[in-house]
């Protein structure tokens, strides 16, 4: 029986996942400026991405015997690419802390397949955020 902790802390990451995947592709949709055209390829390709997440988290909740939210957190556009960036890198710092924390929880649970699979969506987090930082120039 899989711990309520590491239930809700599942359900918190596809809520999460789900709420990048809508907010980067608006945001592909919606980036305009003479910018727009590389980064709104990066926001389309890291949506689709962070979908795939969702899909894994919601596969591996459904195994441990948990109902998948289908409810994202909220969405944040942004009026310009540079705000678009600056709430994506905010995105992305939360869901390093949270993805840390439920390794943690899977780790305290002996739950090893749940572990590995948030160290990998770990790394790619990761990168997503260092890809955003660079296109904000920092």
């Amino acid at each position: 029986m899989v711990s309520k902790k590491l239930v809700d802390l599942l359900n918190r990451a596809i809520a999460r996942e789900l709420q990048v995947s809508v907010q980067y592709m608006w945001q592909h949709v919606l980036a305009t400026g003479i910018k727009s055209a590389t980064v709104a390829d990066v926001f389309k390709e890291i949506a689709i991405t962070e979908m795939k997440h969702a899909e894994k988290i919601a596969e591996r909740l459904a195994y441990l015997g948990g109902t998948p939210t289908t409810k994202p957190d909220p969405i944040f556009v942004g009026a310009d690419l540079e705000e678009m960036l600056q709430t994506d890198v905010k995105a992305e710092e939360a869901a390093i802390a949270l993805y840390k924390q439920t390794i943690k929880a899977a780790d305290d649970a002996g739950d090893i397949t749940t572990r590995r699979l948030f160290e990998e969506i770990l790394g790619e987090e990761e990168a997503h955020h260092d890809t955003f930082t660079r296109l904000l120039g920092k």
